[in-house]
Order: structure tokens, then C-alpha cells, then sequence
């Protein structure tokens, strides 16, 4: 299996200058292979096979970076033109742009040429540059990946490739999950997880910073200062948010054998005005992503149930579906049928586990 390593790095005054060359040769290779692929199609309604090799005889200072580099580009273009035609919805590959200050490319392992070291990692062409190696890893390792954040620091993700993750004992315990906005998560256990909003509680800091940098004259030093103090609390934010829902979704794999959850569309939820910007920092997405890799990784079982399946409507207890729990300002409700008093959430919470358990009795579930 592939898994990849995530280490910071911390280059001198040179290797930041060659990094900006790779980082520079790769956004043009990419650009001009595209902008070729155009030209000729409009022309010839045919499409151009190109390759890096053809641009260096006019462009020589391609020559100074890593042509793995360049042949990674390439790669990516293709797999962005198989996208596009296999499925039209994904979009038409785009040109990549200096702006966005968030710049990578990718070379890969051939005969030893990157190792890493207790501080530092081996790169072709350049050399030694020193990282943080905060975990180990065992494995034969594939690729990897150089990027600059907005905010300027430095990463280098290594592919690596090793052998199955050892699993996890089975575990008798089975959960359902309902997710939540005022809440995260609420557990069919009666446990509740609270939302950490972390983009709510920055919102007065970023509101500053976005001030301030809205004030300076476009093209000064202040500005690029002002820049890289938002982009270092967009971070802070983003790392904040990463970190809580790994530390979730592992605790909640290693705690139960199945985990059942609500299929959610949440393109739809994001297309809401009101709730949209809660819903972007709740994160729902990547956490059940994490859920369902890590699921595979440990033997774990996530089944999904239907988005129209009235969870908060029916009693968890005698099956009594009671339409005006549709409005979501009731909290809690009595069921006519069985007169048991219900929390809301805990409600849909157990009647998702119950769910779940059937569809995956019967063979339908979609399991990950």
C-alpha cells in the first residue's frame, strides 16, 4: 500500500532559489504544453502529444531543474485531459497561476537518488536540505513532493510505499453518528462532540489582518508582510481543524467495529447562503474521507445510509414517524405512539446505527 509522510523543511538561501526555478520551470512547462495542446486542436481538431524534451532546445534554463519535475507536469496534464473527457463535469484543465503563492512539484525515487536521513532528506540536483522528522516510516519510497505555502514555509510529502498496516482487533461496539453544526457529532451512545468553530473564533483576527492588508499599496514590501500574517492564520486555521478531526476519526475506528453515518450532500448544504460558511468550517467531508481510509486501513466498517432517510422524524423506539419534527427549531419531542421523551439528536443518532445495521444485514449498504 501507499501512504504518504508529511515532514517541514527548512532549506538555505540556495536551495530556496533552485525550489523557486523548479517551482517556476514546472508552472511553465504546464502552461505552455497546454496552451500548445489548444492551438493545435483549434487547428487541426486533433489532439497534440507533446513532451518537455521538445521546449528545452528553445528554452534552455529548463535544463537547470529536475526533468522528473517537468515529466510529472506532463503527467499531470494528461490525467487532467482523461478527466475532462471521461467526465466533462470535472472541468477543462486551467492554466496555473504565480498568484496564488502556493506552488509544488513533484520528482520521483530512481535508483536511490532520495533518501532521508534523521534531519535531513536527499533531492536530486540539489542536495541535503534539512526537515523536521517528527515520525519514522518503513517502506521503499516512491516519490516525493517539494511545496511552498502562501505563508512560506516549506514541506516535502513523501510517497512511500510499505506493507499493510497491522488490523485492529475486532471490536464488539457499533455507533452511529449524526453530524451537527451546533454540535460536531452526536453518538448513538448519547455522547456529544462539540463543534470547535475554529473559523468563527479566528474571524475577529482575520478581519485585522485583512484590514491591514487591504490599506497597503499593491506591490510594496508591507504588503507582502501583511500577506504572509493572513495566510499564517489561514493556516494556523486549516492545521487546527486537520488536527481535531484526525484525532476523531482515529479514536472512533479504533472504538467500534462498524461506524454508520448519514450520506450528506453537502454541495447542496454549501449552496445556502445562511449556513454555508458553518458548514465549510465543520468539515464534514474530510472528516468521513478519514473515516472511510482509515476504516480500510484497520478493518474497520463505515456503511452509509440514505440522505431522505427521516432520522429526527422517527421514534427510536417504536418506529412512530412524527412529521413536525421537520422543523428544526424542536430540540426535543415527546412521541405520540409511545409517549418516550426524545433529544433530537440522540434520537437520529440511534435510528442511523439502526439503519445502518438493516441495510448492511440485507447486502445494500454502500460500505467503505
Amino acid at each position: 500500500m501507499l501512504m504518504a509522510y508529511k515532514y517541514r523543511l527548512y532549506p538555505n538561501v540556495e536551495q530556496r532559489i533552485y525550489f523557486a526555478k523548479c517551482f517556476g520551470c514546472v508552472r511553465f512547462i504546464y502552461n505552455q504544453m497546454l496552451s500548445d495542446k489548444i492551438e493545435y486542436y483549434k487547428q487541426t481538431k486533433k489532439t497534440l502529444h507533446n513532451t518537455p524534451a521538445q521546449y528545452k532546445k528553445e528554452f534552455e534554463w529548463l535544463k537547470e531543474v529536475d526533468s522528473l519535475a517537468l515529466a510529472n507536469a506532463q503527467l499531470n496534464l494528461q490525467t487532467a485531459y482523461k478527466n475532462f473527457f471521461r467526465s466533462p463535469e470535472t472541468g477543462f484543465p486551467k492554466f496555473k497561476s504565480k498568484k496564488t503563492h502556493n506552488y509544488s512539484y513533484t520528482t520521483n525515487n530512481k535508483g536511490g537518488n532520495i533518501y532521508v536521513s534523521d534531519r535531513y532528506i536527499k533531492l536530486p540536483k540539489i542536495g541535503l536540505v534539512r526537515l523536521k522528522k517528527h515520525r519514522d516510516f518503513d517502506g521503499l519510497i516512491k516519490s516525493v513532493t517539494i511545496s511552498r505555502k502562501p505563508s512560506g514555509k516549506y514541506y516535502v510529502s513523501v510517497l512511500v510505499k510499505r506493507n499493510e498496516i497491522e488490523k485492529l482487533p475486532k471490536s464488539e461496539c457499533e455507533v452511529g453518528i449524526d453530524l451537527g453544526l451546533k454540535d460536531f457529532a452526536i453518538l448513538s451512545n448519547e455522547e456529544k462532540i462539540g463543534n470547535p468553530k475554529y473559523l468563527s473564533k479566528s474571524e475577529s483576527r482575520l478581519r485585522k489582518l485583512q484590514k491591514d492588508l487591504s490599506r497597503c499599496q499593491k506591490g510594496s514590501k508591507n504588503r507582502n508582510k501583511c500577506r504572509i500574517k493572513v495566510a499564517k492564520q489561514h493556516e494556523k486555521i486549516a492545521n487546527q481543524r486537520k488536527d481535531f478531526l484526525n484525532k476523531l476519526s482515529k479514536r472512533l475506528i479504533c472504538e467500534n467495529q462498524t461506524i454508520c453515518l448519514e450520506n450528506l450532500k453537502i454541495k447542496e448544504m454549501m449552496s445556502n447562503k445562511q449556513i454555508s460558511k458553518s458548514v465549510a468550517d465543520v468539515s464534514w467531508s474530510e472528516f468521513v474521507r478519514q473515516l472511510e481510509y482509515k476504516a480500510q486501513w484497520y478493518g474497520r466498517e463505515i456503511v452509509k445510509i440514505s440522505t431522505w432517510f427521516p432520522s429526527s422524524q422517527t421514534c427510536s423506539c417504536c418506529g412512530y414517524v412524527n412529521k413536525k419534527i421537520k422543523d428544526t427549531s424542536i430540540r426535543e419531542w415527546t412521541c405520540p405512539n409511545c409517549h418516550e421523551n426524545h433529544d433530537r439528536d440522540i434520537n437520529a443518532a440511534i435510528n442511523i446505527l439502526n439503519e445502518g445495521l438493516r441495510i448492511r444485514t440485507a447486502g445494500t449498504a454502500e460500505i467503505a
